[in-house]
């Protein structure tokens, strides 16, 4: 892979604002990661997800329901941490937005009745974050300042 796209990809010049975004969405998105991978804190775990999914529409239910739950789950802990951030966040950020289309467009804005706020809110905030980056407090700040990968500053 380049260095230069390395570099780009793994820079933010963003201070403590994208670790106070960053953290909390990594947390949620993990959380219910964790419920549709592993059935954790009241979740269905694999299996019980991809039902659900089935019953929406979204086929291969079960693929699809490794692909959501791996993105939030793995995604969100990528974020807690501020590693890969934009990659992290890009999967993500495209997860909400088959969930918003898919799922809630069409239920109305409120969470009360299963509307769109909660993956819009999701999905703006994980979009920021593909443009923020990890920032000065992430595992991919320290990984291009310690020159880890061996990335030439051009």
């Amino acid at each position: 892979m380049n260095n230069k796209l390395i570099h780009n990809l793994l820079l933010a010049n963003a201070g403590l604002e994208a670790l106070i975004l960053r953290f909390p969405i990594g947390l949620i998105l993990a959380a219910h990661g964790s419920q549709k991978l592993f059935a954790w804190f009241g979740g269905y775990g694999l299996d019980g997800t991809a039902q659900w999914m089935a019953t929406v529409g979204l086929q291969p239910s079960f693929i699809m329901a490794l692909l959501a739950g791996s993105a939030e789950f793995f995604g969100g802990v990528a974020l807690m941490l501020g590693l890969l951030t934009r990659p992290a966040a890009a999967a993500n950020a495209l997860t909400m937005l088959v969930a918003l289309v898919s799922v809630h467009l069409g239920k109305g804005f409120f969470m009360d009745t299963h509307g769109i706020e909660y993956a819009l809110a999701l999905l703006s905030a994980t979009s920021a974050l593909i443009f923020i980056g990890g920032g000065r407090y992430s595992l991919d700040y320290y990984v291009i300042k310690t020159n880890l990968l061996g990335v030439q500053n051009d």
